[in-house]
């Protein structure tokens, strides 16, 4: 189980460290790319090939200002690509808008501005169709954060 992360800048790595987090919580292997769609074509096109030769599942990738990282992987690839809008303009909706609003047939799923972790809970999901002990660690987890989130609720003071 192998998922890639990208992201164009320097700047969104701490954004994009919730993704790695919950890969992570799972011991799903990753490896992150800072590669720009407009300033690197060839090598993010490069990367892609490397990737999906090397038993790469998912994609994971925030963008933010135009955003078209997300949507110039998914044309490139039949992976499932995961968008991560990024709020470096207009409190991040830009980049929401030209995620989630792809062509017919190159679909890229979205998470909301700046919650690269619920990216990474989807490849998860994503994965764990595929890897039923993945899918039995998942069923765990959530019957876990149910438990937590309760008892932490239960002994709520106002």
């Amino acid at each position: 189980m192998k998922v890639a992360i990208f992201f164009g800048s320097k700047s969104d790595i701490d954004v994009m460290k919730g993704a790695k987090k919950a890969l992570d919580e799972f011991n799903i292997e990753s490896k992150a790319f800072i590669l720009s769609a407009h300033r690197v074509p060839e090598k993010l096109m490069e990367t892609l090939h490397k990737i999906e030769d090397e038993g790469f599942e998912v994609i994971i990738a925030g963008a933010g200002l135009a955003a078209h990282l997300p949507g110039v992987i998914a044309s490139h690839t039949t992976m499932p690509v995961i968008g991560v809008p990024i709020n470096a303009a207009l409190n991040g909706q830009d980049a929401l808008y030209s995620i989630v609003q792809m062509p017919k047939s190159i679909p890229v799923a979205t998470v909301g501005i700046n919650n690269s972790y619920n990216a990474g809970m989807l490849a998860v999901e994503i994965l764990s169709i595929k890897y039923p002990q993945l899918k039995d660690s998942l069923k765990d987890f959530r019957k876990n954060m149910k438990k937590n989130f309760i008892k932490d609720n239960e002994e709520f003071e106002f």
